[in-house]
């Protein structure tokens, strides 16, 4: 296991162990958090522990084609009920993320020390966000970190029925349009796999995150 201390550096991910966590250590730095996500690493932890820095095989990923949008999503969008919008409020985003209740979860991975960090990466255009309004009210959204081929998705949340579903489906939509190779999604869950994720092997995910597969 790598230990990580002041040096900006992760080893490959090709040493995590069984569980994905390659690196322990170090903070939250902007500069620490680009190279990260760069590598295809990403921090995971409980808030008072040690950082964890991830690399897991296999890899949840969404190909933007195999998006599945079901026929009772498809009547919730064209009843027009939801305003979405794109980097207009990230840090309520981050911070509904860090706040809504998750069944099966005691409290939440977000810290304070995370939403500062990420909210400096938005100040640089690194990190974005996804709204959606309901009335002129924030209802849902989600957050990641856009790598200009690969968007990795970091948290969603939703207040009513559909809003994180409707933030999902924009956000695939617009990476889409603009030639993205893939939607990052960490690790598997059955809500993700419902809209289309599907876990690959992390030596494909690398080659398409280092641009070797296009």
């Amino acid at each position: 296991m790598y230990y990580v201390f002041k040096d900006l550096f992760f080893p490959p991910v090709s040493e995590a162990d069984e569980e994905g966590i390659l690196a322990i250590g170090g903070d939250l730095n902007p500069e620490r958090l680009k190279l990260a996500y760069t590598s295809g690493v990403f921090p995971w932890f409980n808030e008072g522990e040690p950082v964890l820095w991830w690399s897991p095989d296999p890899r949840m990923v969404l190909f933007l084609d195999e998006l599945i949008v079901s026929k009772s999503m498809r009547n919730v969008l064209n009843r027009n009920q939801f305003k979405v919008t794109f980097n207009q409020n990230f840090l309520e985003v981050i911070s509904n993320c860090q706040k809504i209740k998750r069944e099966g979860q005691d409290g939440t991975w977000i810290s304070n020390e995370m939403i500062d960090a990420y909210c400096q990466l938005h100040k640089e255009g690194m990190a974005k966000s996804v709204e959606v309004w309901q009335d002129e009210v924030l209802v849902g959204g989600l957050y990641g970190i856009d790598l200009g081929h690969v968007f990795c998705g970091e948290s969603m949340f939703s207040k009513v029925s559909n809003a994180s579903k409707v933030a999902f489906i924009a956000l695939v939509q617009s990476l889409k349009e603009e030639n993205y190779k893939l939607l990052d999604c960490q690790v598997y869950n059955p809500h993700l796999e419902s809209l289309g994720c599907r876990e690959i092997d992390r030596e494909e995910f690398m080659s398409i995150l280092e641009n070797k597969k296009l």
